[in-house]
């Protein structure tokens, strides 16, 4: 199914002026400030980093608090989100001492969904330039997956000139027709419009839109995990998503509408105690994996609406664990059905990453081990200076990713494209779309 897919090392990837062909990382200036800003459901983070030496981000001003008006990666209340959004840029910008007017922000809401493409387009015979890849590739933009979403990311994974496979840069090569294999991430829009709107209304411009996982992945792999093949499952708030690496490239990625929120909510409905007291005992004293000894702690839980100390009730750990280890358990058992329903649980290979602040629950990494069959480490930030130690944890993977793809990629969301011209017939017809395409 992926044989000579994946390819794209070399790859070619979409700004706002069309398509450019990228051999390697764009070097920013230095100097430059770029800003990442993860819109969460528990949490909201921005940071600013001025680039370096050798276009490596050093985080300068950082700011983060508790999410309001968010809820499953969506805004659910555009004036509470704003004041949050507020804030946490203010902090930031106070520390680094800047003020900042474009965004880099993340996407968990709106049901990112990704598919593979394959578009064709005709060659005549010559040698393939430039001009023929942003051809091909402004064939692949059109499709947006209907109306009602929005394309994100598209990034060609390989391609193939007269049904050759296993082509990593067609420029120079001969052929007749040139194929090119695109990985489309799209989002529904109306989302993904609220979150652009209530940005806005805080005076900043989204510089570009990033799908969480991929972010993440960014920030915490080893180019040895991206060229193997890794997924990377990143445990949010209010949802779980997942990228799937391979070759270099993202491949695949998936979300799902479950998160630490839902372990929150469970505990606090089932120990009837307020959302405070549950998300306390969560960090506190949670755990995915039984242990001989829970039997014999005791956690004394609070009751919702009872002001005396005294009316508190006491359980025994194993009753919290119980609780928490099912709802996570399916948790990786969804990732595991999503990437087996997609066919990208081999190409993945046998390695995991788990990011986000529900993933530092205790006894996580265990249990997906378990769930999924395969090798899991924790991923942390290791991609960018300046971090420190209360920073630079799993929680904040995708808030520096945001800032690593600044250097990885093109800073530009897709934006439409005018309408593909019709294949040029005949010579003048060929001269002349050549003059159009390369002057």
């Amino acid at each position: 199914m992926m044989d000579g897919m994946i390819h794209a090392k070399e790859a070619v990837r979409a700004d706002s002026d069309g398509w450019k062909p990228m051999k390697k990382a764009k070097v920013l200036p230095r100097g430059r400030l770029v800003t990442g800003l993860d819109v969460g459901t528990s949490k909201m983070c921005c940071f600013i980093a001025r680039v370096g030496d050798e276009g490596r981000p050093q985080v300068v001003g950082i700011g983060h608090q508790i999410s309001h008006g968010v809820k499953g990666g969506a805004i659910v209340d555009m004036e509470a989100a704003e004041r949050a959004i507020l804030a946490t840029v203010h902090a930031a910008e106070q520390m680094a001492g800047e003020t900042i007017r474009q965004v880099i922000v993340n996407v968990s809401g709106g049901y990112p969904a990704s598919q593979t493409i394959g578009v064709e387009v005709d060659i005549a015979g010559h040698e393939v330039g430039d001009g023929d890849l942003r051809r091909a590739l402004d064939h692949g933009s059109h499709v947006n997956g209907g109306e009602d979403r929005r394309l994100i990311h598209s990034i060609p994974v390989g391609y193939t000139i007269d049904g050759s496979r296993g082509i990593r840069d067609p420029r120079g090569m001969y052929g007749e027709r040139l194929g090119v294999d695109m990985h489309l991430v799209t989002a529904a829009s109306g989302p993904l419009r609220n979150l652009q709107t209530c940005i806005e209304r805080c005076h900043l411009d989204i510089q570009a839109l990033v799908v969480s996982p991929y972010a993440a992945g960014l920030s915490s792999l080893v180019e040895d995990e991206m060229d193997l093949g890794v997924t990377v499952i990143d445990m949010g708030g209010g949802t779980t998503t997942i990228a799937v690496f391979f070759d270099g490239n993202v491949v695949y990625t998936d979300s799902l509408p479950i998160g630490g929120a839902h372990v929150t909510n469970d505990i606090a409905r089932g120990l009837s105690t307020p959302l405070v007291h549950a998300e306390r005992m969560k960090t506190l004293y949670g755990n995915c994996i039984a242990s001989p000894s829970d039997e014999r702690e005791v956690i004394s839980v609070p009751q919702v609406g009872e002001d005396d100390p005294t009316q508190a009730t006491t359980i025994p750990k194993s009753f919290l664990v119980g609780i928490i280890q099912p709802r996570i358990e399916e948790t990786f058992e969804l990732v595991r059905s999503r990437l087996e329903a997609g066919g990208f649980d081999k190409i993945a290979g046998r390695r995991v990453v788990l990011t986000g602040g529900a993933s530092q629950l205790s006894g996580a990494r265990e249990l997906a081990a378990m769930a999924l069959d395969k090798q899991v480490r924790m991923g942390r930030p290791i991609r960018i200076g300046g971090l420190a130690e209360a920073t630079g944890g799993p929680a904040f993977a995708t808030a520096v990713g945001l800032l690593a793809y600044a250097v990885e990629a093109d800073l530009e969301t897709p934006k439409p494209h005018r309408p593909a011209a019709e294949e040029p017939n005949g010579l003048i017809g060929r001269i002349g779309h050549w003059f159009r395409e390369n002057f």
